[in-house]
């Protein structure tokens, strides 16, 4: 071989090297956590506050054998169950509407991105002017305060179920409760007490409506007075149902497991049957807290067990005609 063709091969291959040492560094990130879906009129986002992995433990109502094999149908092995904490704005046209406020400072390892993820997507928290919580656990209130305290939604009403409010921040009520739950009192109350001193926190007993595009109604049993809230607009619906459900895996097939958080376990099992009953019929949409991001599909099913559509990735609103390839 010539000294001239030699010194090409040579080349190319230090070509090749020098191109690999030049490959730009792993991002390491992942995407912004909001997801876009037209309702109708109304444009509904997905927020993505963070996420938690809870012990399979803690459901109730099944075998331990048969939960874990329903959770390694899902490639969920060991004893966790992937949480996540999804919040959700609705953009009516005339409100800018967020249901519930994620875990925020209160799982700093995992979550508290609700705030940038509004950024992310378009908006700001001072651009919200209404809260609707479903219920006053700490991963749907946390999001309201930072960490000192100050509220988030300046500019935002907040609203809950009067009954709810009444029982979560009510001394008496944390006096007779668990040594173990009295911390979710303490965390209400924090959470809502500068809206509290703004006057800015209201109640309301469902059926009655805090606004005029919203509908509620009763979730009660994960705790006293848990609110679903339903959004028709242009012939099209959703249902925030907060925290009707845990985990896909296991409480689609059988609603019947209740999880230990449950405030009346046998009244939240009637709550998600008679909610998935109704959703399978009417193929509205569903959004749900804990679900894997970003919350929202659709429920099939037969009435006593039920199957789980999450949303396509797609368009914010897809074409009117689109050709059908054959």
């Amino acid at each position: 071989m010539s000294l001239l063709r030699q010194m090409a091969i040579g080349s190319v291959f230090l070509a090749a090297t020098v191109v690999h040492a030049q490959a730009p560094q792993q991002v390491r990130q992942q995407v912004p956590g909001y997801y876009r879906l037209a309702v109708g009129e109304y444009e509904v986002t997905a927020l993505f506050d963070g996420y938690n992995d809870l012990s399979a433990g803690l459901l109730k109502g099944l075998s331990k054998e048969k939960i874990r094999a329903l959770l390694s149908r899902e490639s969920i092995s060991g004893d966790k169950l992937p949480t996540a904490f999804n919040a959700f704005l609705i953009n009516t046209g005339t409100h800018l509407i967020l249901v519930d406020s994620g875990a925020g400072h209160c799982v700093p390892e995992t979550a508290g991105q609700l705030v940038p993820n509004i950024i992310a997507a378009g908006y700001t928290a001072e651009q919200v002017d209404t809260v609707l919580l479903t219920h006053l656990h700490l991963d749907h209130v946390c999001g309201l305060v930072d960490p000192d305290g100050k509220a988030l939604f300046t500019n935002a009403t907040v609203y809950a179920s009067k009954a709810e409010a009444d029982y979560w921040l009510d001394p008496a009520h944390k006096a007779q409760a668990p040594e173990q739950a009295k911390e979710y009192f303490d965390i209400a109350t924090h959470s809502l007490a500068p809206y509290r001193a703004a006057g800015t926190f209201k109640t309301f007993v469902a059926p009655q409506s805090p606004l005029p595009e919203v509908q509620t109604r009763s979730g009660a049993g994960h705790t006293p007075a848990s609110t679903m809230y339903r959004f028709t607009s242009d012939g099209a619906a959703i249902t925030f149902i907060g925290d009707l459900i845990h985990n896909a895996a296991v409480q689609f097939a059988h609603p019947e497991v209740a999880i230990r958080f449950d405030t009346d376990p046998a009244e939240a099992i009637k709550a998600r049957e008679d909610e998935f009953s109704a959703l399978a019929k009417n193929g509205e949409w569903l959004a749900a807290a804990h679900l894997p991001f970003p919350g929202m599909g659709h429920v099939t099913g037969d009435g006593k067990t039920f199957n789980w559509v999450p949303v396509m990735y797609g368009p914010y609103q897809r074409a009117a005609h689109v050709p059908y390839l054959k």
